[in-house]
């Protein structure tokens, strides 16, 4: 699909990937600070470097005269970094004190960018939190006398919430908070969590509970009845019941909010070509369409989907 990109967000693409002077796409050599997030295997990756000019008798006066980046990605990543390299020269920052541009600035800063690629501002301010803490290394700086908390052990000691793109619980909680995101889909949109075999949405400990437990909300689930089995009763799930309509309906409110969006940003999409009982006729789309994976992606992704959300009886029958 095309995204809709502001024109500001274009031009600054154009003119990195062509090299017009006064851009910033390449690598210091000897960077004061060096920084990195996100990983080639997920689709994104960029690598952050800046230098300084050293305070004489206090690094923390060191002010940041040169930005460059090397951004593995689309095409509002390559620009995302461009922004907040421009941002950081123009506003003659000390690396603290460009830990105060956020994601939302480089976002505004671009003129807005589609929703499912917020997680590309991300990047950008993550890959400078880690080169702001490079450079304090280097120099001595403590930045928690500083009142800087960069979050260090959140990779290290955390619990892997989403395995596909290596999200931690405690890394999770914060950018929920930090960036008031309240939905699934918005923490994929945001950090890509989520947003791959889509197996850590609902599970115990996923990411729908860290988000309940995050905002104080009541959490619901599957009602279990006592069901016969034999010589002994034991406890089994009820499959939830639903008029054919409103089956439809969820079927529908379930494909259009969380499996649409997943496959819209590889470049594919799916149609509902009808619904009978409980078997969903559907048809790839767009790049998804006579891909060599469109059974499993049916089957994993899409069935998966529909039976954790809807009903554990809903079937996905190609078309």
């Amino acid at each position: 699909m095309a995204w809709e990109y502001s024109e500001k967000t274009k031009q600054l693409f154009m003119d990195a990937v062509h090299g017009k002077p006064g851009t910033h796409l390449g690598e210091i050599d000897n960077p004061d600070g060096f920084g990195e997030h996100g990983s080639i295997a997920c689709g994104d990756a960029m690598r952050f470097t800046f230098r300084v000019l050293r305070h004489p008798t206090d690094p923390k006066e060191d002010v940041i005269t040169e930005a460059r980046y090397l951004t593995f990605g689309c095409t509002s990543a390559i620009a995302s970094s461009e922004a907040l390299c421009e941002m950081i020269e123009k506003g003659r920052y000390t690396p603290p004190t460009a830990l105060k541009i956020r994601n939302r600035d480089i976002v505004e800063f671009l003129g807005g960018l589609p929703e499912q690629k917020i997680h590309c501002s991300v990047m950008g301010a993550e890959a400078l939190e880690a080169a702001v803490f490079n450079w304090a290394q280097k120099r001595g700086v403590d930045l928690a006398s500083l009142g800087v908390d960069l979050h260090g052990d959140e990779k290290a000691e955390g619990r892997v919430v989403c395995k596909c793109f290596s999200v931690t619980e405690p890394y999770l909680r914060r950018k929920i908070k930090e960036l008031g995101l309240h939905t699934i889909t918005e923490i994929t949109n945001a950090i890509k969590a989520g947003g791959a075999c889509g197996s850590c949405h609902h599970v115990p400990g996923g990411i729908q509970d860290v988000l309940d437990e995050t905002w104080g909300r009541a959490e619901t689930h599957l009602v279990r009845e006592p069901k016969l089995d034999g010589p002994s009763a034991e406890l089994s799930v009820e499959s939830k019941t639903f008029t054919p309509y409103q089956f439809m309906k969820q079927v529908e409110k379930v494909v259009n909010e969380y499996v649409r969006p997943m496959l819209q940003r590889d470049g594919g999409d799916l149609e509902i070509v009808d619904i009978k009982n409980n078997l969903v006729y559907c048809s790839l789309k767009g790049a998804c369409a006579g891909c060599k994976g469109a059974s499993q992606t049916l089957s994993l992704m899409v069935e998966k989907t529909l039976k954790e959300l809807v009903d554990e009886s809903a079937r996905v029958i190609p078309v």
